[in-house]
């Protein structure tokens, strides 16, 4: 390990318990708020008539002696995966010293709440979640970097409740990447969302675009395979349908209108990015694009304003392209995608060939300036 001030992971998931909406949302949504049920000697997570996490009761495999199992009821999940200080202990063990953090039964960027149609069920689960985090987890330690869910509309409830949130201490925002295909709302580079782009700018925090919040950009696994081989499809595929985001941002002048609005593509990887980023460059030279409708190509706005996150690539292979500055590192905690608890050599490994200074803008200071965290 190097000399790296802090190793801050810019993308992991806290494993919200069973009491956390039914204690916290009022009493006439008790029915319809996430809660655990019986279901043939398993459990799974309902909300308003849905089942949640497609019926798996958490997603800790990082945190288990069987990274391919998944617990079939509450007492089988690590304590880890829910609690603060067994989280930290966790931490320690893999050399991670703080960790932003994202939900998982409400969805990997609040998807699950997106898919409500009634408004006021979506705002109480969202601010039910965003006041439990930072009573349990941040107020436990400032370790834990909160940050918020939002409704995804009507866009003066959305700005309403992050600035609710950055008041509590949330250090940024996480939306749906395509919130159309959750319901009948538009695509985040529509004109509509220009105001809720404008608040997160006034207020200097970065949105977080999660892969893996709109399951239909990714093809269901083949009939007849292993629960195994299942999931590593579906871990491959997360990442790179990450591309219909990264494009709808690039060809849509959103981040020319909001030349301060700063994205984080979370658990994105970085190898198809590097990619998308060359071809949409090309695209953009070819179409004679670039200097008449646009006064930036795809790479000149996401090296200015966007960040792919990384957790097992070679980064010295893409960083030349995308850049260090644009490039975070995650433990993706608890997920079984997550190289825990090997994390020190792992880091070693992706990281060798990267220069003292680059590799401290991947492992630190880049999430240090993007969520202020002031020690770093």
């Amino acid at each position: 390990m190097s000399n790296t001030s802090e190793i801050i992971s810019i993308d992991d998931h806290v494993q919200e318990p069973p009491d956390l909406w039914t204690s916290r949302v009022a009493k006439k949504f008790a029915d319809r708020a996430p809660r655990l049920i019986a279901d043939n000697g398993r459990q799974a997570w309902v909300a308003d008539g849905q089942v949640l996490m497609d019926g798996h009761v958490s997603d800790s495999g990082a945190l288990q002696g069987d990274r391919n199992a998944w617990p079939k009821t509450w007492d089988e999940v690590p304590t880890a995966a829910y609690t603060p200080a067994d989280r930290l202990k966790v931490m320690d063990a893999g050399g991670i010293d703080r960790s932003v953090l994202y939900p998982t039964v409400a969805g990997l960027a609040g998807e699950a709440f997106g898919r409500f149609t009634d408004a006021e069920l979506e705002l109480a689960c969202v601010q039910a979640y965003n006041d439990w985090i930072i009573d349990e987890w941040a107020k436990a330690s400032d370790r834990f970097i909160p940050i918020a869910l939002v409704p995804l509309g009507p866009p003066e409830a959305t700005i309403k409740e992050i600035e609710r949130a950055v008041k509590l201490g949330h250090r940024g925002v996480m939306f749906p990447s395509m919130p159309m295909l959750l319901r009948d709302v538009p695509p985040i580079a529509d004109a509509i969302y220009d105001p809720v782009w404008d608040a997160c700018e006034q207020l200097d925090i970065p949105v977080s675009l999660h892969a893996g919040s709109a399951a239909s950009l990714q093809y269901p696994p083949y009939s007849g395979l292993s629960q195994s081989l299942s999931d590593a499809i579906i871990a491959v595929e997360k990442p790179v349908g990450s591309v219909f985001t990264v494009s709808m941002v690039s060809f849509s002048k959103l981040l020319l209108r909001h030349p301060k609005l700063q994205l984080v593509y979370a658990e994105s990887a970085l190898s198809w990015g590097m990619l998308f980023l060359e071809w949409a460059d090309h695209q953009f030279e070819h179409d004679g694009l670039w200097g008449e409708d646009f006064e930036l190509n795809p790479s000149g706005m996401f090296r200015r304003q966007c960040f792919f996150t990384t957790w097992f690539d070679r980064v010295n292979d893409y960083e030349p392209f995308i850049g260090a500055d644009s490039i975070a590192w995650s433990a993706n905690l608890p997920q079984a995608s997550s190289k825990w608890p090997r994390t020190a050599e792992e880091i070693d490994r992706s990281m060798a060939g990267l220069s003292a200074e680059n590799r401290e803008k991947v492992l630190t200071s880049n999430a240090a300036k993007l969520y202020k965290i002031g020690a770093a």
